[in-house]
């Protein structure tokens, strides 16, 4: 089934353009081969946040008369195709969000590359490169891929408090954001074994186990990501897969026997902030913060990073961030992670 998807259609002439909804033509089972455009030696880009990436779209030579190339950026969960960029050679224009923080590469006039700045973490996902030139429109699509780190999320109420829209809200209250089904799969591969099932960026509902158990299914069932499919978005309620990248500033212990308004106060005098657990998760996964101690963090959790796993710092085997659950923030007192943006 095709799904409608949602362009805006520009004149370049006539700025800005009105917008169209059209359905995408219906592709052969091979694609017939690039006419206009050179097919990219690699179609996934790899990048982090914060940082710089280049999306290849290269011309072949003669150029088409009277051609634009258009740049779009596939949303799956809402089965859109949002327009970034247009260009004829000569003019180009940018649309949305997005746009502010792209523009062409034109490291040569046959160059159509689209590089974006300050990388952020909806920045991921499928992008196209269009050429248009009347019956012989021709695209080709790529991926942008941020390395990065996926973990699950629940509230202090316990697991299974979130619909899909409040599981998009916590991860982004942690500096983070909805995981992919691709990333949560990426994360059972390195290693990530959870009972719980959480949502992920397409609206559906999985569990990864590294470990058959009882309680997961049962010890007959194979390790994978087990799914529930699809849920309604609304009225079903389980916990979440967060997705966060590298942090522009750094995570750092300060040791105390404080409760959480006396963490939150020892941040703040220090000129930083608590830190997010997004941000707890991507010191230890890129910054290869180690420590043995429980400090506080934002959501009034308190949890600490091991990469080397040794006695006395939680008894696992394997690296990770260790959670103590969410103690009473009056009476429990421990030491606090801090985030500084220096």
């Amino acid at each position: 089934m095709h799904h409608l998807l949602v362009l805006a259609f520009f004149c370049l002439a006539s700025l800005p353009g009105s917008s169209a909804i059209y359905q995408r033509p219906t592709h052969p089972a091979t694609p017939p081969p690039l006419q206009h455009l050179l097919d990219p030696l690699n179609k996934i880009v790899h990048t982090q946040r914060g940082a710089t990436a280049t999306l290849p779209c290269v011309l072949r030579a003669p150029l088409p008369p009277n051609y634009k190339v258009r740049w779009s950026k596939v949303e799956p969960a809402e089965y859109m195709e949002v327009v970034i960029l247009i260009t004829n050679g000569a003019h180009h224009k940018t649309y949305g969000p997005l746009g502010s923080r792209v523009r062409l590469r034109r490291s040569h006039r046959y160059d159509a590359s689209l590089t974006i700045s300050n990388v952020a973490l909806e920045d991921e996902g499928r992008y196209r490169c269009q050429l248009i030139n009347g019956l012989e429109d021709e695209s080709l699509s790529l991926v942008l891929q941020l390395d990065g780190v996926v973990f699950p999320y629940q509230t202090s109420h316990g697991r299974y408090q979130f619909n899909y829209f409040e599981a998009k809200q916590a991860c982004h209250g942690q500096d983070s954001r909805l995981a992919t089904y691709g990333q949560l799969y990426k994360a059972w591969t390195e290693g990530l074994d959870w009972c719980n099932a959480g949502w992920v960026i397409e609206g559906t509902v999985h569990y990864p186990i590294i470990n058959s158990r009882e309680p997961c299914g049962g010890r007959l069932l194979l390790p994978g990501v087990r799914s529930y499919g699809s849920k309604d978005k609304s009225k079903d309620r389980f916990d979440a897969f967060c997705f966060s990248s590298a942090v522009k500033g750094h995570v750092y212990f300060i040791r105390g026997h404080l409760n959480f308004k006396e963490a939150a106060q020892a941040c703040q005098k220090d000129g930083a902030t608590v830190a997010k657990v997004g941000q707890l998760y991507a010191a230890w996964k890129f910054s290869q913060l180690d420590r043995c101690d429980g400090g506080w963090l934002a959501d009034g959790s308190v949890r600490y990073p091991i990469i080397t796993p040794r006695t006395g710092c939680g008894g696992l085997p394997d690296p990770g961030v260790r959670s103590f659950g969410f103690p009473s923030k009056l009476r429990k007192k421990y030491g606090v992670y801090c985030f500084s943006a220096k």
